[in-house]
């Protein structure tokens, strides 16, 4: 049995710990190696977070980054999620002599659900590849390695900006979706209807409570974290070669989309926990 020896690396003032993978019951046990190395990163990044040298100017620039140049594909679908999800709804609901209720069905799906799941797995595929990529090919050209050379702390300066950049903006664009998204349904009611702006907007927010809108920004940062972390995991730990920077990539957008699922899960069971 081979047991996958331990190598710690200084990274500036933080300590990074890498485990090469052994041969210990075969996948499983590099299972456990991969899930150690999370969880060091994960430490190195939230000990380099409350550092006394924050890169602050690094840390405005990773949030125009990732919020404003988003902004554009957010919006889009923002306005088509309400969109669709007005036409698919409203002839069941006319059915059922229940039409007055489409503001507010569809408001409480885009706030507690919808807005925030898609959004997220949205932001997965744009910011966690671009954060992979980015971060892979800076390790295939060995800019990290010159850095550390140089005295500058990777980790402070590429991981705890983005990560935070991720938590703080990612929940900012979901809010946004969700607004975009009862304006778009707000127009997809007017193709055979005719209501107007305030009273769409009343009949919506009458059925909005409080509950339903603290689970969904809690979540929202878990979201932004999750892919922030993951997206720098993926492309700080790259291989040397030019095909791992790829990998990095596509490994980030779907290890970050399937996290955004499983944390909305809990979330959700935690919240009808706590409701009932």
């Amino acid at each position: 049995m081979n047991i996958p020896a331990v190598n710690i690396d200084k990274v500036g003032d933080a300590t990074k710990q890498t485990i090469a993978p052994g041969r210990i019951a075969g996948k499983m046990g590099s299972f456990f190696v991969e899930l150690a190395n999370v969880v060091f990163f994960i430490l190195a990044t939230i000990k380099e977070t409350f550092s006394r040298d924050f890169e602050s100017r690094e840390f405005l620039r990773q949030c125009f980054q990732i919020g404003y140049k988003t902004l554009p594909l957010i919006s889009i679908t923002g306005i088509i999620m309400g969109l669709v999800l007005t036409i698919q709804s409203r002839p069941v609901l006319v059915n059922f002599g229940a039409v007055t209720k489409l503001p507010g069905m569809v408001a409480a799906s885009l706030i507690r659900e919808m807005g925030p799941v898609i959004t997220a797995l949205i932001c997965a595929g744009k910011i966690g590849s671009g954060m992979g990529a980015e971060l892979g090919s800076m390790k295939v050209t060995e800019q990290i390695d010159a850095m550390e050379v140089s005295s500058t702390n990777p980790m402070r300066f590429l991981v705890v900006t983005r990560v935070l950049a991720a938590t703080l903006m990612i929940p900012l664009l979901i809010l946004y979706a969700d607004a975009l998204g009862i304006l778009g349904s707000w127009a997809g009611a007017n193709i055979k209807g005719d209501v107007t702006f305030v009273l769409f907007f009343s009949q919506a927010f009458a059925h909005i409570n409080f509950i339903d809108l603290l689970p969904a920004v809690i979540k929202s940062f878990f979201f932004g974290a999750v892919i922030g972390f993951v997206g720098c995991y993926k492309g700080y730990t790259a291989g040397r070669g030019t095909e791992s920077v790829g990998v990095a990539a596509n490994s980030a957008v779907v290890l970050s989309s399937l996290l955004v699922i499983v944390v909305d899960l809990i979330v959700v069971q935690i919240t009808d926990l706590l409701v009932s």
